[in-house]
């Protein structure tokens, strides 16, 4: 063996030899306190989410404008998709027609596809918290 070669092994084993003792130097336990009324936190937020009490929700919006209209829009929406949840709900000076109550943007998604046929202006939107 050459001088190089018997240098490189050298450097190798000593490489192997260190980090095999720094992993080994990496064993530990860890141990988590936590304040007591975690977990029950923990369940009253699952609660309020199941219940949409946080508000972390997605709707799709079918219409704005004039009471008569919002009426006719709700009607006629709840004749051909009986599946999900709907809504009149009035802001100054609008009526809106809600629909959904969804968990996330793809059941969102999903369901626009389907409403859009009947409601081409329909759009999804997450309703501020208030």
């Amino acid at each position: 063996m050459s001088r190089l070669n018997i240098q490189i092994l050298y450097k190798t084993l000593f490489f192997i030899l260190v980090s095999s003792q720094i992993s080994i130097a990496q064993q530990g336990n860890i141990k988590v306190e936590q304040d007591a009324k975690l977990p029950q936190l923990l369940e009253k937020r699952i609660d309020m989410s199941k219940n949409n009490e946080l508000g972390e929700r997605f709707k799709i919006q079918l219409y704005y404008g004039n009471n008569q209209k919002a009426s006719n829009t709700i009607t006629s929406f709840r004749s051909k998709f009986g599946e999900w949840p709907s809504e009149v709900v009035y802001e100054t000076p609008n009526y809106k027609v809600w629909v959904g109550n969804f968990r996330n943007k793809l059941e969102a998604d999903r369901a626009l596809l389907k409403i859009k046929e009947q409601f081409p202006s329909a759009f999804i939107f997450k309703p501020e918290r208030g």
